[in-house]
């Protein structure tokens, strides 16, 4: 069988299931979301009503289940799903799809065919809970219609959390009702690099767009029928250029600032002023009308602090709190934004970065530097996220070599992101239990198009669905069935990277990159966690 993520156990068995005119679907009320999807995405493909009624297809309650796990079985007369709850059973279906021809993916018939499945027994289950991708769409915005997209993609490999990074120095992509400025001015620049940075080239043409909240509702719903759930991200109290040119009197110059046309950190960051902590506090008022989800990311990375070393208000602010340095006084600030998403029964995410001014209890740790800073989360009684950029990062290239398209960061390949695991070593059973799972991450600084966006996530976001899924560890075996996995990717649209290399298409010649090698990579990570408090 070539399904993508591998299931926990599978049986073959003999013989096939033929769906016909006269197979029809049917399924317990609990389940009916997963039915309606079903019906909904193989129907244009196949043609087929599959109308309500007993007779071939049916998705059943079942007992001993998890939320997520299913139990799926096919034979000559029937096809049945087992589920205990609407997730699995979605899980369910998704599998039996990729049991049907790849065209089943296509939105439209293609010709006449004969549609079955081979006899099987499954039995399913993630291995974690949390299987994220972050998307980030404040460098590059990614239009409503792709995201959809995009969750539909997520969807299809089991994956059920899309981080949406949404603010950011380059820009602010979220509509604001109190704050209309956040988007009128933060949600467009000047021009863009071209390229790496080092370079020096611009395109001198303006980027930018917003979601509207209307915008949103649809794309939260849309995910939720499919089992995504939405994370945003208003990243804090660094990343900020983008609200400070809307709003000067959050900087710490006094100066007007435009939104920033560089990548990179940059230096600005928002003060720490009552005022401006009560701005934020508004923006994640109106952030939590529109995303319901439990999480909630406030970012807190790589935030430098020489305005605040230099600022005589933020200088007075730590003289009166008794903080010893800046380190602590983004603790203090961040307290503010974490302590009120707690007060909402919401769980604040930040990235790990946060550790290193103390850490309040609730709040979920991102760690994406490496298994050091996951562990030290863990260890300190905090849930988390692991990300590790050298590992999980798809904007790094994927292959050596001047051909693939903007090539930064060490090479991240197919066969790594597949033997991904997201449990440092030397964890307890306890702190193993802190280990939600992983997300991995598009950052866009140079993925400018939904089509180099494919190139850049598939199919290694496939091999980080089986590693997130099912962890089966046998890469020979993944790329046998990503041969036919490549067909469904094909139906629908992907330009996925070949496994011989960019299409000449796909190549970006005029898009110099900064390739670095592996061992730079772990230096860079060995100077950031140095001073790492166990």
């Amino acid at each position: 069988m070539t399904t993508i993520p591998a299931p926990s156990r599978l049986v073959p068995a003999g013989g096939h299931f033929v769906l016909t005119a006269a197979t029809r679907l049917t399924a317990d009320a609990r389940l009916g979301r997963a039915a309606a999807w079903l019906r909904e995405a193989l129907g244009p493909a196949t043609g087929l009503p599959l109308p309500e009624g007993p007779g071939g297809i049916e998705l059943r309650l079942g007992e001993g289940l998890g939320p997520e796990e299913y139990r799926l079985t096919v034979t000559t007369e029937s096809v049945l799903i087992e589920a205990a709850a609407p997730a699995g059973a979605f899980y369910g279906a998704q599998t039996l799809r990729q049991l049907l021809d790849p065209a089943a993916f296509r939105a439209g018939r293609t010709g006449d065919r004969t549609w079955s499945v081979p006899a099987v027994r499954i039995a399913d289950a993630p291995r974690y809970a949390w299987r994220g991708c972050l998307i980030d769409v404040a460098r590059h915005f990614l239009a409503k219609n792709d995201l959809l997209r995009y969750i539909d993609l997520l969807a299809a490999h089991k994956l059920n959390v899309l981080h949406l990074h949404l603010t950011d120095d380059q820009g602010w992509r979220l509509e604001i009702r109190k704050y209309p400025k956040l988007t009128e001015v933060g949600a467009w620049r000047r021009e863009s690099p071209r390229g790496h940075v080092r370079h020096g080239l611009l395109d001198g043409r303006p980027h930018g767009g917003f979601y509207s909240q209307d915008d949103i509702r649809e794309i939260v719903s849309y995910a939720a029928d499919r089992f995504v759930t939405v994370v945003p991200e208003i990243d804090l109290p660094g990343h900020t250029q983008a609200a400070i040119a809307a709003y000067p009197e959050l900087g710490n110059l006094g100066t007007p600032l435009d939104v920033r046309t560089e990548w990179g950190v940059g230096e600005n960051v928002i003060n720490v002023s009552d005022e401006t902590i009560a701005f934020f506090l508004d923006v994640l008022e109106e952030v939590l009308e529109l995303f319901p989800g439990e999480y909630v990311c406030v970012g807190g990375d790589e935030v430098p602090k020489t305005q605040w070393n230099d600022s005589l208000p933020a200088k007075e602010r730590m003289r009166e709190l008794g903080l010893r340095d800046a380190e602590e006084l983004q603790s203090w600030l961040m307290r503010h934004f974490t302590d009120y998403l707690l007060a909402r029964g919401r769980k604040p995410l930040g990235w790990d970065e946060l550790l290193e001014g103390g850490l309040p209890a609730g709040v979920t740790v991102a760690a994406w530097r490496g298994d050091r800073c996951a562990a030290l989360a863990a260890r300190a009684g905090h849930d988390v996220v692991v990300s590790p950029f050298a590992e999980t990062y798809l904007d790094f290239r994927q292959a050596d070599g001047d051909q693939e398209p903007v090539p930064i960061g060490s090479v991240t390949s197919l066969g790594a992101v597949h033997a991904f695991d997201p449990v440092p070593a030397g964890l307890t059973e306890n702190e193993r239990g802190r280990i939600l799972g992983a997300q991995a991450a598009l950052w866009t600084e140079h993925i400018d198009s939904p089509r180099l966006l494919d190139y850049m996530a598939f199919p290694r976001l496939a091999a980080f669905a089986e590693a997130v899924w099912s962890g089966r560890r046998d890469f020979e075996d993944f790329l046998t069935r990503l041969a036919t996995h490549e067909k469904r990717l094909d139906a629908l649209g992907v330009e996925y990277r070949p496994a011989g290399g960019p299409h000449p298409w796909q190549r970006r010649p005029d898009a110099p990159g900064h390739p670095v090698s592996r061992a730079a990579i772990d230096d860079k990570l060995a100077a950031w966690t140095a001073n790492l408090r166990p």
